[in-house]
């Protein structure tokens, strides 16, 4: 996967980035993490299974792989739970995974400049349900970057079933670690503000990737403004452990404003249902997922009594 990236990107806008990136994932990879072997040793079983062309059926990325082995297909799979971000179907194998991603995506789509030969990041990328699409989508070069090791290796394994892959990639990178290179045409960070110690540093590194006049797409979760500026959880927030901060939708748009921003639109607001975060068999043995981390009396409250989750959509220039 690394070759094919370098292939890729040492031809395009980001190759002054090349080296560094391919330096930096392979550092990543050798990290001593006991799970590796099994992780390998399901992406060697997936390789003996066919491939196929990959395109989007609502609500899936389908594989239109044929004469796969589903049993054995499913079992190597499920070698890499929990499967958070999808869904995917490979052949007819139908990979539910926690998060119904098209629901998010259906409601970005209409709302942001076309990604049609742009070089596009995706911050956050997960397992790349997201950067697939984006690549679908017609984007030159689709980038996702996600530290937690376990989704780069889902990544792999969607990745050698498909026959002539789009010109997606996931690499085990922060986006902390990539050098401020204002390269990108399109930026997305959906789902990661929320989890920065400082929401502002994120916001200044995600328009220092940009190219002027370049687009953010931000997607995270917010309070109504009856809640206050914004809410800072004292612990956990929906069992979450690592969310530092909710602000109100003006409030946001005030620190995007501070941040530089211009063309600063809220295009979309949407309530969390368990129809787009449910538990599936595809999510290991921790099967809790929103129903359980809602107030059992009131499911406009956490667990812990703050304001259920809702996600805002923000697009903006740099």
């Amino acid at each position: 996967m690394l070759d094919d990236f370098f292939k890729q990107c040492s031809a395009s806008k980001i190759s002054t980035l090349c080296a560094q990136l391919i330096s930096m994932s392979k550092q990543a990879f050798a990290v001593n993490n006991g799970n590796i072997p099994k992780w390998e040793n399901a992406i060697s079983m997936i390789k003996t299974q066919n491939s196929g062309a990959l395109n989007y059926v609502a609500p899936y990325l389908n594989i239109h792989a044929k004469n796969i082995d589903k049993d054995d297909l499913e079992f190597s799979l499920k070698q890499l739970m929990p499967w958070r971000k999808g869904p995917y179907q490979i052949g007819d194998l139908q990979l539910d995974s926690e998060w119904r991603g098209d629901m998010k995506w259906d409601r970005v789509v209409p709302h942001i400049q076309s990604l049609k030969g742009k070089t596009v990041l995706d911050v956050g990328s997960g397992n790349g349900y997201f950067t697939y699409l984006m690549a679908i989508s017609g984007a030159e070069m689709a980038l996702g970057l996600e530290p937690f090791l376990l989704f780069n290796y889902q990544f792999q394994a969607i990745r050698t079933l498909i026959k002539n892959p789009p010109n997606a990639f996931v690499l085990p990178l922060r986006l902390e670690d990539m050098p401020d290179e204002a390269v990108f045409d399109t930026v997305f960070s959906m789902g990661v503000l929320y989890h920065q110690k400082d929401h502002m540093a994120h916001l200044y590194k995600l328009k220092n990737m940009l190219t002027k006049g370049g687009e953010l797409v931000l997607e995270t979760l917010i309070i109504d403004a009856k809640d206050g500026d914004q809410i800072i959880p004292e612990d956990r927030y929906a069992r979450m452990r690592n969310v530092w901060c909710l602000p109100s939708t003006d409030t946001l748009h005030t620190w995007l404003k501070q941040t530089g921003f211009s063309k600063i639109k809220l295009v979309d607001v949407t309530k969390t249902t368990p129809e787009e975060q449910r538990a599936t068999h595809w999510i290991g043995n921790n099967t809790q997922s929103l129903q359980d981390f809602l107030d059992p009396n009131d499911d406009t409250l956490t667990i812990e009594g703050l304001p259920a989750p809702k996600r805002a959509i923000f697009v903006c220039q740099k």
